[in-house]
């Protein structure tokens, strides 16, 4: 069952780098000291993370009224527009989101309900891709990868 999650997860974040998009929410767009609350909206919390090398990190919200978590991959030097991507998966619903393409500061909002699920989650900045597997649950232990290609 790990393997097909990891599968799935490797799955969603190889769909989003060859372009495929399914946003929810605002578009990416270029903002000066752009937050995770900025990208996915005051009442997320941020409950995890994951640093995208030097270019950047991955954020992992919960909004805890709403049980939804949301995703967004922030560019630690906002420029000149690069290939970012960020997305979330719950493998208990099969439901994701996620959003890709070229951009200055962020990559994001992907929203998917995950109340009492265990979440995959990730995203990559030019050619370095982070990916974490089974995040914020008590059942299994998570495991990130950080690939550059």
């Amino acid at each position: 069952m790990g393997s097909m999650r990891s599968l799935a997860a490797a799955g969603a974040l190889t769909a989003l780098v060859v372009g495929t998009t399914t946003a929810f929410g605002a578009s990416a767009s270029a903002a000066p000291n752009v937050t995770p609350q900025g990208v996915c909206g005051s009442s997320y919390k941020t409950v995890n993370s994951a640093p995208i090398g030097s270019l950047g990190t991955v954020y992992l919200t919960y909004n805890s009224s709403n049980g939804r978590n949301c995703v967004a991959t922030i560019r630690t030097n906002p420029g000149t527009a690069k290939a970012m991507s960020v997305y979330l998966y719950v493998p208990d619903t099969d439901e994701w989101a996620g959003d890709s393409g070229n951009y200055t500061s962020y990559a994001g909002p992907g929203y998917v309900y995950g109340k009492n699920h265990c979440v995959s989650w990730g995203g990559s900045i030019d050619n370095v891709y982070v990916s974490v597997d089974n995040s914020n649950c008590a059942a299994f232990k998570e495991r990130r990868t950080t690939e550059v290609r």
